[in-house]
């Protein structure tokens, strides 16, 4: 996923905390600055530009006390610099007002996307109290920008003109994206209205905080915790080591945790034995946040809703659904939710079939019960081993993480796109579990700089996601600095990495967001990378999961950890002929997820909130998505992407996106497939363009037409006499 915080600034305001999505540091020195007040942070390592390769973040002086000083700082010296340039006599032109935005904001920028990206992904209780008072304090100043009528009239007035000037295209677009911007956050409201939109913005900023620091602690809290070694039959010794090393480091000697992900279902469900245990899991992982105590989040999700309705109201639109899908390609709640609707019949048909399956394979076992959610990926592997002779024990052993990072990610990227990688160890780094990559161009120019950042820790939030500490722009002349977040289980001292596919898949898709930011070749910061539409923004990325299963990118990463042997062709086979195994369930889940995220967010206002236990299973009936044995991927209450994640009325967009992703597949299939030509021509006609060009004609210009559903539907393995999806 993009992580997102929906912070989204101006350049003028450069902090796009999400995904933080944008930002980035601007090279030039800041307007009208006045160097007193930059030394007046003293040795504040954010004071100044960083000198380090690519401008990377200085980690090896960067402590949690230079944090809130720099962000303050620099919200006040940009908040100086936008006065002027609204302020100024000279009439409103591209250069004195758009560009002079794009270049503000430098010191709040840098210590911004810094600051977000170590509270997500290695936070402590000091960074999280900043959090608390930073994020009002941002969102105010967020308002200060975009509320201000005298900078909005100088925008307003290029945007109307902007036809008859010599502007260029990116220039046009960029003009665009500011007055939508302004438009869109409230610039034309009354003064009555700016007074009670600020009202509301400080709320929900202050309450997606709470959010997040609840599930942080709810999750680490809801961690299932194990007293006889016994109840982890199942799991493989190095499992079992790694769930004692997670309770030691919890001080909870002589027993064993599994830590929980941020999904509904756990890993272990697929190996655990014990039923007991499996439902204990699933209950942890389902209640993480929804037991009543200090880590509740009912009352802040029903808050956020209704105070989304009302924001959308004020600013004109029906429901909070409606205002945000207006910026995005769907364009409209309906367009979405019929997506999603017509493949609810497939997707539901198989998911039942598949729990059919499993109910004789428990009733032939004379297992005496219904299946229940918790029983689901335990007896799925089993129907997988049964229908092909295949368990995720035979295949980990040739998923070990830096191979499958060096001979499979970096391998499919230089067999696409010409690039190459050098591993730094002179970059300071967050945590030592981080590594830093220089990436090099197929003409052996440097191109980017990128952190690997993928094990599971505590103080880290759920997921994975990419992000970027600087981003790409020829008007700074700097290149990107991009990182990669996941949580993939840590191994014990000594033990091997190894991954399921799905962590494989995991790898593969954040990459795809990774080569995004990397390859963008735009001029304007705000239009920069993944700053495109939410629904398209995931189109990269699961366009670049595709490669893992390509056989010559697969032979070359899919090796035995001890002995080097590749995978057997037989097993590889097996993993093949299973590629559409259990897609009702995937399919389900996340269709569940999408519809539920579309419930919450197409209430109007005027209405009363609901309870939160009751209102998820009512309104997954209602879009005949209540497949009791297949739970939504994220529960309300848990369901990051969209409160603190800036995914709200969003979460569609995988879906959306994996319409393009897998038509965009069917291009390649149909053209050689892995090929430079073929990688050269997406790198240029998609990757590299940034927001500059609308994103359905970025699409159209590559394909040649509009995307169809027919190749998800194959893909899935959905598509047959009894799909009504069309």
């Amino acid at each position: 996923m993009k992580k997102l915080y929906g912070i989204s600034f101006p350049r003028a305001a450069a902090l796009s905390a999400a995904v933080l999505i944008a930002g980035g540091c601007a090279r030039i020195p800041l307007l009208h600055r006045s160097p007193a007040a930059v030394t007046s942070l003293g040795s504040n390592p954010f004071a100044v530009e960083s000198p380090l390769p690519y401008h990377a973040p200085r980690f090896d002086l960067i402590r949690n006390e230079h944090y809130q000083p720099a962000l303050e700082e620099g919200m006040r010296l940009q908040l100086a610099e936008i006065d002027v340039i609204a302020k100024q006599m000279q009439p409103p032109s591209f250069d004195n007002t758009i560009v002079a935005m794009e270049r503000s904001g430098a010191l709040l920028d840098r210590a911004s996307k810094t600051f977000f990206a170590v509270v997500q992904a290695n936070t402590n209780d000091t960074l999280q109290k900043i959090q608390d008072v930073i994020a009002p304090k941002l969102a105010a100043h967020r308002d200060a920008i975009y509320l201000n009528d005298q900078l909005f009239q100088r925008v307003r007035a290029i945007y109307d003109r902007r036809e008859a000037g010599k502007l260029n295209d990116e220039q046009k677009a960029l003009v665009e994206r500011y007055n939508r911007d302004f438009v869109r956050a409230g610039a034309q409201l009354s003064e009555a209205d700016k007074i009670k939109m600020r009202s509301l913005n400080q709320e929900l900023s202050k309450l997606g905080t709470d959010f997040s620091n609840k599930l942080l602690a709810g999750t680490k809290v809801g961690a299932l915790v194990v007293d006889k070694r016994s109840d982890l039959d199942g799991l493989t010794d190095a499992e079992i080591a790694t769930a004692a090393d997670a309770a030691k480091q919890r001080g909870l000697t002589g027993k064993w945790v599994l830590p929980l992900r941020n999904t509904t279902q756990q890993p272990a469900q697929a190996s655990l034995k014990n039923r007991a245990v499996r439902q204990r899991l699933f209950e942890q992982s389902t209640l993480r946040t929804s037991r009543s105590d200090s880590n509740d989040t009912r009352n802040i999700v029903r808050r956020m809703a209704e105070l989304r309705a009302e924001k959308a109201q004020l600013l004109g639109f029906p429901t909070w659904a409606a205002y945000v899908l207006a910026a995005q390609g769907a364009k409209t709640p309906e367009n979405a939710i019929k997506l999603l609707t017509d493949l609810v019949p497939p997707a539901t048909a198989r998911a039942r079939a598949e729990a059919a399956d499993m109910q004789k394979l428990i009733d032939a076992q004379r297992g005496g019960f219904k299946l229940q959610p918790w029983d689901w990926q335990y007896y799925s592997e089993q129907v997988r081993k049964a229908k092909y002779d295949l368990d995720e024990s035979q295949i980990m052993p040739y998923f070990e993480l830096n191979n499958v990072l060096q001979n499979g990610v970096f391998f499919a990227a230089n067999k696409l796109y010409g690039l190459t990688f050098r591993e730094r160890h002179d970059i300071p780094v967050y945590h030592p579990d981080v590594r830093v990559f220089e990436v090099f161009d197929s003409d052996g120019n440097a191109l980017a700089l990128f952190y690997a950042d993928y094990f599971k820790r505590d103080n880290k939030s759920g997921g994975a996601w990419m992000d970027q500490f600087v981003d790409q722009s020829n008007l700074t002349g700097w290149k990107a600095v991009v990182f990669n977040v996941a949580n993939f289980t840590k191994p014990a001292a000594g033990q091997p990495a190894l991954l399921t596919y799905d962590d494989v898949s995991t790898m593969f898709h954040e990459f795809g967001h990774a080569l995004h930011g990397m390859f963008s070749r735009v001029e304007y910061p705000l239009l920069s990378g993944t700053n495109v539409p939410r629904d398209f923004v995931e189109f990269p990325s699961q366009f670049n999961e595709h490669w893992a299963l390509e056989p010559t990118v697969f032979a070359n990463y899919a090796k035995h950890y001890q002995t080097g042997a590749p995978m057997t062709q037989s097993l590889v086979d097996k993993i093949k002929q299973s590629g559409t195994f259990n897609q009702g369930f995937s399919m389900t889940e996340i269709l569940a997820a999408s519809l539920l995220d579309f419930a919450w967010h197409t209430l109007p206002p005027s209405a009363a909130q609901p309870d939160v236990d009751s209102f998820e299973p009512a309104s997954l009936k209602r879009f005949n998505v209540d497949v009791p044995e297949v739970p939504p991927r994220y529960r309300t209450t848990y369901f990051s992407h969209i409160w603190d994640g800036g995914y709200s009325a969003g979460y569609y967009a995988y879906t959306w996106s994996e319409v393009l992703d897998d038509d965009a597949y069917a291009w390649f299939k149909e053209h050689g497939g892995l090929t430079r030509e073929n990688g050269q021509r997406f790198r240029d006609m998609i990757l590299s363009r940034g927001g500059t060009v609308d994103a359905a004609t970025l699409y159209r210009n590559f394909r040649g037409r509009d995307p169809n559903v027919e190749a998800l539907l194959e893909e899935r393995g959905l598509k047959g006499p009894d799909s009504s999806a069309k």
